[in-house]
């Protein structure tokens, strides 16, 4: 057999006993000197970072995007010209559950990735859902409290998210979706991925489009109901590491089908909805989705907390030919998102290899905790200000991406006015067989046990809006369940609006 590499510490000193501490005889006490023991004890206090305050339970796996459509006449991002073969890093999540609960519950995934491209690093964090309960990120925080414990009970608050939910109508098109089928899907490899927000993509004439990313799952959609997914979590909690992980290791890829929608940047001011509303979708017969190629997951990390756990994706990772929109959570998120990463992992978190360009980099950052490269990335210890006179990196103006053509007075509008948040919930409960009608009015019935009745009726009252049988078929639900005797509708049938769509 080999010989086997000799165990050191941290520092690279050989250990000759990794069984036994020092103490003062055989049974007396340890001595203060073990600096072997007092490594190890310190640094397992130290093993945990903190977890993410949303999507702490994840899952995750290497990869490539390949394009096949050409879409060059809308941008000029090397990753999405024809041909191109970009290695990525993709994490699937809950939203709500702490990083040990159960994978199978009922949430919304979210859907992270980070493509190495030539250009750096772009990252593109969705969800499985086009939509979002909110549309402006001032309302972010509160929402998720509601989705965290009851900060005197400890425990997860139904109340506390109907009532959030029955007060913000803006809500209900991802409720829907959430309550229905595609709230539980079965394993990452079964869900679809978007990129949620709004985007933009600039070509090499200075034109700008604006886009929504979608990958659509090509092993086809499975669910479980609740009480499948029950059972699933009686026998195990890593049921979706479990799946990905292993169909991975059994060289089964899981593949994504990648399409866009395009719109072009004059017809934001054409719509009778505004698209960059995280709340809604664009209609597929006025924007259609188009292939541009394929995402594949073909490798699994070997190091989960290196690759997995230690991952930071954030929309403000752009690259030449992609950009933001006026989306507001969009905007928030470009914050936040680097903004908790710097907390979670360090000021340079972006060093950390799983988040480390694969390009060069240049830059005048410098200091800090956790600077492990070597000082600052300018190639000259003399150029550490910007501009200077010994080389140090410098802009390039080619990269200028067009400017935002949409202007208005700055102030807080209230987009709650004026504001259909029934249409497209409506659209999509239409979608709905009988059979997956009935199944959302058994979750959202399931999911409201406990809620106090004011609150039950307040939300009852924007599904009737919605539709009279999304909300009969709730009252209905909720008396099996529950006993629960709620106010009757007057109205039955569809509603004028229903007979003109």
């Amino acid at each position: 057999m080999a010989d086997k590499p000799t165990m050191t510490t941290s520092a690279g000193a050989p250990v000759s006993d990794n069984q036994n501490s020092v103490t003062a005889g055989e049974r007396g006490p340890v001595l203060l000197q073990d600096y072997q023991l007092i490594e190890k004890l310190a640094h397992q206090n130290r093993e945990r970072i903190p977890e993410r305050v949303v999507h702490a339970k994840g899952w995750g796996a290497h990869g490539v995007l390949k394009i096949t459509g050409d879409i060059s006449k809308y941008t000029i991002a090397k990753a999405l010209q024809p041909g191109a073969e970009t290695p990525m890093l993709a994490r699937f999540s809950t939203v709500a559950g702490e990083a040990g609960a159960a994978d199978a519950e009922r949430d919304v995934r979210g859907f992270a990735l980070k493509f190495y491209t030539e250009d750096g690093n772009w990252d593109l964090v969705g969800n499985n859902t086009p939509v979002f309960f909110v549309r402006d990120a001032l309302k972010f925080p509160d929402f998720i409290h509601t989705q965290k414990r009851h900060p005197r009970t400890n425990l997860r608050s139904p109340t506390a998210m109907w009532d959030f939910w029955s007060l913000s109508p803006e809500s209900l098109h991802q409720v829907t979706i959430l309550m229905s089928d595609r709230g539980l899907p079965v394993a990452p490899m079964y869900m679809n991925g978007y990129g949620s927000h709004t985007y933009s993509l600039w070509n090499d004439k200075g034109e700008r489009f604006w886009v929504k990313f979608h990958f659509k799952t090509m092993q086809g959609h499975k669910h479980y109901t609740n009480a499948e997914a029950e059972e699933v979590v009686g026998k195990t909690r890593e049921s979706y590491q479990e799946a990905l992980f292993g169909t991975i290791e059994r060289g089964e890829f899981p593949k994504w089908k990648v399409q866009v929608q395009i719109m072009p940047e004059a017809d934001a001011e054409k719509t009778e909805y505004n698209p960059f509303d995280l709340t809604k979708v664009w209609p597929h017969a006025d924007y259609p989705p188009i292939d541009i190629g394929v995402m594949e997951l073909n490798r699994n990390p070997d190091n989960y907390f290196t690759e997995i756990e230690n991952a930071a994706f954030s929309p403000s990772n752009i690259v030449p030919g992609i950009s933001y929109s006026p989306d507001k959570m969009l905007q928030a998120r470009i914050f936040s998102y680097a903004d908790a990463h710097r907390y979670r992992l360090g000021t340079h978190y972006e060093t950390i290899p799983v988040n480390q360009p694969k390009c060069p980099v240049h830059h005048y950052h410098r200091d800090g905790e956790m600077n492990t490269f070597g000082g600052i990335k300018t190639g000259n210890p003399d150029a550490f200000y910007e501009p200077n006179s010994f080389g140090g990196p410098v802009e390039s103006p080619s990269v200028k991406e067009p400017p935002l053509r949409i202007s208005g007075d700055a102030d807080r509008y209230n987009h709650r006015i004026g504001n259909d948040d029934y249409g497209q919930p409506r659209a999509l409960f239409n979608l709905f067989d009988e059979g997956e009608k009935n199944r959302l009015f058994s979750n959202i019935a399931a999911a409201m046990g406990g809620v106090p009745g004011e609150i039950i009726e307040r939300q009852l009252a924007h599904f009737d809006k919605v539709h009279p049988d999304y909300g009969n078929g709730v009252r209905k639900a909720l008396k099996e369940a529950h006993g629960y005797e709620a106010n009757a509708v007057p109205v039955t049938g569809k509603t004028p609006q229903h007979a003109a769509e």
